[in-house]
């Protein structure tokens, strides 16, 4: 017997849910959860994932989509292997091109090619299309259908040409205007069309001012574009200036936060997971942190060995020791600002690492200079307090009769190795990008490592410098 849905009105999503399963009532089941937002559905698959593929199995084809498409991948692809091959034929033709490539793409070889074979001809053509564009390219997010319209269309022709084909395309935001070649000339927003008179032609309302993407363009370059320009949609054009598509806002949104968690990762010390962290096995775990792990260690090593090479000096001076862990802290710290600002100023576009880099270098040098300099008046202070509180008996003597050469040694020292570590980690992520690496593996780990080994010297130098045939 059919459940009556308004006898749990006020009952929570869930509980509403659970009673309803419970009756293996298809009808019903469909009528709820076509009654929910797409995003409680998605909810709903999160808290029982048992029912993953009976809830999308349910859901009305539309809806299903919609919902498929917010999903992560790990819940996509069970969803699919748990589904009657039918069902997931009725779900990748529904969904939109790029929303299916993007869940395609990630799928072994064998499992995509099965996938494949289930899509309608066109479907299927469309999908090979854009999977054979490169990886991370503005063509695996490109929607192959769009209105177009020529300059010699009336407004009115414009307007039937919409009824005709707008259906079958996800926003109808922005009408694009090619030639008799399919070469794009302009973009006109759908309101200057509404705005204007019956009779009047496309030609007369182009501006020729289309701001467009190449095919090949990379994804987070058509994030800064999208940003600069404040659209919902953009033209995707080859090398020819040929319309092949457009890219919508939401595809670049969530580019966009897979790009930040991936920096995110990098920036922490390891290979970006491209799974959620609950989700990833394992060894595969173990395998994207060891590796980075592994270097640092290595790198570390360096500074084993710097300390070595000091060794004398330590023994000559042992109360230099205890201010090894001060300055390489600082000057690591300092690094890794500088490292995290200068690889958030280039995602986000305030920096052009081919032209700007000088601009960075000296920002930091003086930056480096005053924070240094603020660090070395704190440490300075510190060493003079602490002889004063010795003087009166209060704490052991621990810097002798020299105290104030050492703290002269602690106050330059700071002031160099604060200095070095925002230039390195400043720097070190531009030189990257320059040679065409990401420069989010510059991460703040690894700048502390190098700042770690240079540091050491830099205070060596420095104390060297000041206790000269005093201490050393």
């Amino acid at each position: 017997m059919a459940l009556e849905l308004e006898d749990i009105e006020e009952q929570s999503i869930q509980e509403k849910f659970e009673q309803v399963i419970a009756t293996e009532d298809k009808l019903a089941i469909r009528e709820f959860l076509d009654d929910q937002n797409i995003a409680d559905v998605a909810d709903l698959l999160s808290d029982y994932p048992d029912y993953e593929a009976q809830i999308i199995a349910n859901l009305s084809i539309h809806r299903a989509a919609s919902t498929f498409k917010i999903l992560d991948f790990p819940t996509q692809k069970r969803i699919v292997s748990e589904l009657p091959s039918f069902k997931t034929a009725e779900l990748l033709n529904e969904l939109q091109a790029d929303d299916r490539t993007d869940f395609l793409e990630d799928l072994p070889k064998e499992v995509l090619r099965d996938l494949i074979k289930l899509l309608d001809p066109e479907e299927r053509l469309v999908t090979l299309s854009l999977l054979g564009y490169p990886e991370g390219s503005v063509g695996r997010l490109m929607l192959p259908d769009y209105v177009y319209v020529y300059e010699h269309n009336t407004v009115e022709e414009v307007f039937q040409i919409i009824r005709k084909y707008a259906k079958n395309t996800e926003t109808i935001d922005v009408i694009y205007v090619i030639n008799e070649k399919g070469q794009l000339i302009d973009d006109l927003r759908i309101k200057e069309f509404i705005l204007a008179a019956p009779d009047r032609q496309v030609r007369e309302l182009m501006d020729e001012r289309v701001i467009s993407l190449n095919v090949k363009d990379d994804q987070e370059y058509a994030n800064q574009v999208f940003k600069m320009n404040n659209r919902t949609a953009l033209p995707v054009v080859d090398d020819n200036n040929v319309l092949l598509g457009i890219v919508t806002i939401d595809d670049i949104l969530w580019v966009a936060q897979e790009e930040f968690s991936e920096d995110m990762q990098k920036m922490g010390g390891t290979e970006a997971l491209n799974e959620p962290y609950l989700e990833i096995s394992f060894f595969k775990l173990i395998q994207k942190r060891a590796g980075w792990l592994i270097v640092l260690f290595l790198s570390e090593l360096f500074t084993a060995t710097a300390m070595a090479y000091f060794n004398d000096e330590i023994s000559k001076a042992t109360v230099l020791a205890i201010f090894i862990p001060l300055i390489m802290s600082s000057g690591g710290n300092s690094g890794s600002q500088a490292s995290t600002l200068v690889i958030q100023a280039m995602a986000v576009g305030d920096v052009d690492h081919l032209t700007d880099w000088w601009r960075v270098m000296r920002r930091e040098i003086f930056s480096g200079l005053t924070l240094g300099s603020i660090l070395g008046a704190i440490g300075f202070v510190r060493i003079i307090a602490w002889h004063f509180l010795m003087q009166h008996g209060v704490i052991q003597n621990l810097y002798g009769e020299h105290w104030m050469l050492i703290a002269c040694t602690i106050g330059v020292s700071l002031i160099g190795v604060v200095l070095w570590g925002t230039l390195a980690g400043s720097m070190l992520p531009i030189a990257l990008k320059r040679m065409g690496a990401d420069p989010a593996v510059s991460s703040a780990p690894f700048v502390a490592t190098l700042v770690d080994v240079t540091g050491i010297v830099i205070y060596f130098s420095v104390a060297y410098l000041f206790l000269q045939n005093v201490l050393l």
